[in-house]
């Protein structure tokens, strides 16, 4: 049976917890967070022990496998710990807000025979799962627009609003990017601009937007468009994939195939279950061998693409790949 821990108490981590609770396979013993009250909360829930930070977490010599949960700037700082204490390791995206940071706590988690595993759950969910499959139907792509505006009224002030904490938008939102790259291939070039609107205390925001232009090798443009905060009055997630002979389409949760005349409706599984499925897998994974849905070094590709974002932004030219 593995021992597991879990560093946070957010939503993810209740999640990771709920599956790892009805699975015989590993018996959870260890969270730890950033406020006591949470890690209270949580221990009291799931019937674990909480500890005081995570780099105590990491070191208990019991455990096999950390589940990383938290704010993305500690992504890296804990992963590699982890790694390094002999630990197998299943994180949220982003592994690391610095590419060459990723890249060596991969190689490291490679010597080591130990598991890295970046969640994209987007990649095992309905929309990615109807996209793929009825791709053929639309031909070569040649143009790709991924949109998604969430507004909040008032904006908090939470890790996800900080700068530093959260990261660049399309590093802390890293899924937008990955479903592009994983059915258009390598990026040639980036093209980005970013704007945000800054809260009285240091370092936080009251919204970002950011607009990135991705030129693929194969030829393909593809556009994604972020942004989230007070400054947004209407909400809308919309993906859209044209190709030479037809275009596909969800607008929100619900597909549609368009070829001529004619409007297809696409079925699109719900999103539920979709971190328990991911939580199985990686068990799957260690006990058996099954291997997983991503690698490690998919998340880093389109990590690098979301920096090149970042660095055309800073220098407001585009970036070559």
């Amino acid at each position: 049976m593995l021992k597991v821990g879990i560093v946070g108490t957010g939503y993810a981590a209740k999640k990771r917890a709920e599956a790892l609770s009805a699975d015989s396979r590993v018996e959870l013993l260890q969270v730890t967070g950033n406020t006591p009250e949470k890690v209270a909360e949580f221990c009291q829930t799931f019937a674990v022990t909480g500890v005081n930070s995570w780099q105590e977490l990491v070191s208990q010599p019991e455990l096999d496998l950390i589940f990383i949960c938290t704010v993305n700037y500690t992504h890296g700082a804990i992963a590699r710990a982890a790694i390094e204490a002999n630990k197998h390791v299943v994180i949220e995206y982003p592994l690391s807000l610095a590419p060459q940071e990723a890249a060596a706590i991969i190689a490291l988690a490679e010597a080591k025979n130990k598991l890295l595993h970046v969640e994209h759950i987007e990649l095992i969910g309905g929309i990615h799962q109807t996209l793929t499959k009825y791709l053929p139907e639309i031909g070569n792509i040649v143009y790709a627009r991924y949109t998604t505006i969430a507004p909040k009224h008032p904006a908090p002030r939470r890790w996800n609003y900080h700068r530093q904490m959260w990261g660049f938008p399309l590093s802390a939102a890293l899924s937008r990017v990955h479903r592009l790259t994983d059915i258009l291939g390598e990026v040639a070039r980036v093209s980005c601009q970013s704007r945000y609107w800054d809260a009285p205390e240091a370092g936080y925001f009251t919204a970002c937007l950011c607009n990135a232009q991705l030129r693929f090798v194969n030829g393909a443009i593809a556009e994604i468009s972020y942004g989230k905060g007070d400054i947004f009055w209407h909400g809308y997630r919309h993906l859209e994939i044209h190709g030479d002979m037809g275009t596909i389409s969800f607008m929100g949760e619900k597909g549609s195939l368009i070829k001529g005349k004619e409007t297809i409706s696409l079925p699109v599984k719900s999103r539920r279950g979709l971190f328990a499925r991911d939580t199985a897998m990686v068990l799957d994974n260690l006990t058996t061998g099954k291997p997983l849905y991503v690698k490690p070094q998919d998340s880093l590709y389109a990590l690098q693409v979301a920096d090149a974002a970042r660095r055309s932004t800073d220098s407001n030219q585009t970036v070559q790949i």
